[in-house]
């Protein structure tokens, strides 16, 4: 009986993965067996529409807005996400579970897509008064990741007077 050396069996994982990518994900990155939800009917009010995931393994972000210390103001955003991995900004236009990027907003007004979990929003960007910061978790091609029909997103307050930076408030939302 022929005895199976290292390299030869390495070959036949890497051809066996190769046959079964397309249909388990093996050896892709996104830790196994794709399970990028369901595509609802509802949408944003961009048109994007809605993935459905279980709520057990679904994406989530909270959202932490602090001043920025600097003399020039503004305030650094950091998101904390689970269940969830950021993209290169050149990822292919497809649903892998559990990655993609965030959609940064201030009052309902798009910021910047995010590949990274900090942003530093310039203290010229927003005026005197409260505002509302805004994250939400897309899948590269586009659709919002959503648990239960509402989409992964996290708010916060931010309060901006005169010469004073912000006070922050924060709230995450599946």
């Amino acid at each position: 009986m022929p005895r199976t050396t290292p390299a030869r069996a390495l070959a036949a994982t890497l051809l066996a993965c190769a046959l079964l990518t397309g249909l388990v994900g093996c050896g892709d990155d996104d830790g196994g067996p794709r399970r990028v939800g369901k595509v609802l009917d509802t949408t944003d009010d961009d048109g994007h529409h809605f993935r459905q995931v279980p709520t057990e393994d679904a994406p989530e972000v909270g959202l932490i807005v602090q001043p920025d210390p600097r003399p020039d103001g503004g305030w650094d955003i950091r998101l904390r996400v689970s269940n969830f991995r950021f993209s290169a900004d050149d990822a292919a236009d497809r649903a892998v579970h559990g990655r993609g990027y965030a959609q940064l907003s201030l009052d309902g007004t798009r910021l910047t897509r995010l590949h990274a979990v900090d942003y530093r929003l310039p203290g010229t960007r927003v005026s005197r008064g409260t505002h509302k910061v805004t994250v939400r978790l897309y899948a590269d091609d586009g659709t919002v990741w959503a648990v239960e029909g509402r989409p992964v997103e996290a708010t916060a307050d931010l309060t901006a007077s005169g010469a004073e930076t912000a006070s922050p408030s924060a709230s995450p939302s599946p």
